[in-house]
């Protein structure tokens, strides 16, 4: 399957079919391991706040030459945060940690 294949959301915004996700990958690894994605092809990346490792990924993201408006990046918003004062702040802090000013997918 090319990594460019993509699914066409009901908002009419896309979806790569293939994504890198970086539960459980360590600080030290992850903004490599990014950066080879990125390099392979991958467009899709998958992180949330939990794992710890969204600055690094962020950091990839900034130092790849991918445009982001290329890539779709997917977060999540951890379990204690669903309160409705507690979402933006949250969000806030997944784009800062990303270096990001959105993201394509915030999971709740």
């Amino acid at each position: 399957m090319s990594l460019q294949r993509l699914a066409t959301l009901n908002t009419g915004a896309t979806i790569p079919l293939v994504g890198l996700g970086s539960y459980e990958s360590k600080t030290n690894e992850v903004k490599q391991a990014v950066l080879t994605a990125l390099e392979a092809g991958y467009r899709h990346i998958d992180t949330a706040w939990i794992y710890g490792n969204e600055k690094e990924i962020g950091e990839a993201i900034q130092e790849s030459k991918v445009p982001r408006s290329e890539l779709f990046v997917t977060t999540k918003i951890w379990n204690n945060s669903h309160r409705p004062e507690d979402i933006l702040p949250a969000l806030e802090t997944s784009l800062k940690n990303l270096g990001l000013d959105y993201v394509d997918l915030y999971l709740m």
